[in-house]
């Protein structure tokens, strides 16, 4: 199935910009929105420029949308002041223009980070309780709420993926549990957009990896199944990135060394 057209926030960064290639197949256009103009502008591809914190912009970047992939925003910790007018107010706006224009299906960018406190030790379902490691993670904490609010409230449809991390290859060693391949991410987000039912459900943004953390059983409807394993580049990364001491909040938390971020002033 190719849809009409796509939008992407936050196309600019890292992850949109690896988006961009991967969806191409899979919409007649992609609507492409940023901060930060995008100028090498591929042939079904256009680009408007809107700051999510502006809901007027908002409501006019999603109108003619038949999905949204949300990855705009700020995606590190910051100062509150930052946070909550890109991932706060931000997130608000796009569901608001959304219920406007016919309730496109929304892929949201949440994160690990919304449960980085706990130890890699621990295995997660999506009902395990918060454990955010920054104001970063609690503003995706934030917006799976209001996904859930405009689900119950209105039907709006979403997949709130707790993305790990999203690269061409896993780089570190935590990787090798929270690694998830552009080629998985992108099934991922197509199986979202074309499932008979989508619901509001939480998905682990992560590979088949043999090392992984978290439980995707709930969302087999969606009849996703992760190609790639981080196993592959096991061995690679032993040789080449030196294994990190046991006390390493890297090797202790599944957030990282976001648990090692101070609270940021403005």
């Amino acid at each position: 199935m190719k849809m009409k057209r796509i939008l992407i926030t936050g196309a600019a960064g890292q992850l949109g910009t690896i988006l961009r290639e991967t969806l191409k197949p899979h919409a007649e256009e992609l609507r492409l929105s940023d901060i930060t103009e995008i100028t090498d502008l591929g042939p079904n591809e256009s680009f408007v420029a809107c700051d999510i914190a502006d809901g007027e912009a908002v409501k006019a970047l999603v109108e003619g949308c038949d999905g949204v992939v949300h990855l705009g925003g700020i995606s590190v910790e910051k100062n509150f002041d930052l946070i909550e007018a890109a991932n706060l107010r931000g997130v608000y706006n796009l569901y608001e223009a959304a219920r406007l224009h016919g309730m496109p299906r929304i892929i949201f960018a949440s994160s690990n980070h919304t449960i980085g406190y706990y130890r890699q030790e621990q295995r997660l379902k999506p009902t395990d309780p918060f454990k955010p490691d920054g104001l970063y993670g609690v503003s995706k904490i934030f917006g799976e709420a209001v996904a859930s609010l405009y689900h119950d409230k209105f039907g709006q449809e979403s997949a709130l993926v707790r993305i790990g991390s999203c690269t061409p290859k896993p780089e570190n060693w935590r990787m090798l549990s929270t690694w998830i391949s552009p080629r998985d991410f992108t099934a991922l987000i197509m199986a979202a957009f074309t499932a008979p039912r989508l619901g509001c459900t939480v998905v682990w943004g992560q590979s088949a990896n043999d090392m992984g953390w978290w439980d995707n059983s709930h969302a087999a409807f969606l009849g996703w199944v992760p190609q790639d394993n981080s196993q592959d580049y096991a061995e690679e990364i032993r040789r080449t990135v030196p294994r990190p001491g046991p006390e390493d909040s890297v090797a202790k938390y599944q957030g990282g060394v976001f648990t090692d971020e101070p609270i940021h002033q403005s």
